[in-house]
């Protein structure tokens, strides 16, 4: 599990194809690998992987076939810059929300609009996204933690601070990205739980 509250931002330092996947490996000088140990997870732009190869500054990660298939990761170049986020332990503050890592699908940047200090960013999202994702619930994009100020359609906005925006990949992204979306679990669920087959 993780928080959506990014640790830094890392990059893309080798993507190879094996075996019909890939092994990618990542790098960044101030995750801090020291506590890291073979088979940890790491969320590198929201996307739950499994660290190998572990070094000090940085790691491997075997990137399976659907994960390619759901994430950006398969298009990430050589250079590409990732937001990094080490698992969450239970002494750790959650200041973010809940998030697995498990992405549900990708969203398009729509439009980017300043709004005093902050930024307004509207995302569009698949229609089997969308249902998911409601006003002021909470939505992980690229890793990070974001609180919904609306949903009209397929369509949410955000509101990114100056914070935000340094110390995360937002700080690149610009209109027609796409970024890694997962809505909050506790939606899936209840729907899942209304499910009148399963009553």
């Amino acid at each position: 599990m993780f928080t959506g509250i990014v640790h830094c931002v890392g990059h893309v330092l080798a993507s190879e194809a094996r075996g019909g996947d890939r092994r990618m490996l990542f790098a960044s000088s101030l995750l801090g690998m020291d506590d890291v140990r073979e088979g940890d997870s790491i969320a590198v732009s929201g996307v739950c992987l499994t660290a190998l190869d572990i070094a000090a500054d940085r790691f491997a990660a075997d990137v399976s076939l659907e994960t390619l298939r759901l994430t950006t990761l398969g298009a990430l170049a050589v250079g590409a810059p990732v937001n990094l986020e080490k698992a969450l332990r239970l002494s750790d503050r959650l200041g973010g929300h809940l998030v697995s890592g498990h992405v549900d699908g990708l969203g398009t940047v729509i439009d980017v609009q300043e709004d005093a200090r902050s930024e307004r960013w509207i995302l569009e999202v698949p229609r089997e996204l969308a249902r998911y994702i409601a006003s002021k619930g909470s939505i992980c994009v690229d890793g990070v933690s974001l609180t919904v100020n609306e949903v009209e359609g397929t369509r949410f906005g955000v509101n990114l601070i100056p914070h935000t925006r340094q110390v995360t990949t937002f700080g690149i992204r610009k209109v027609g990205d796409a970024v890694n979306i997962e809505v909050d679990r506790m939606a899936r669920y209840a729907e899942r739980l209304a499910d009148p087959l399963l009553a």
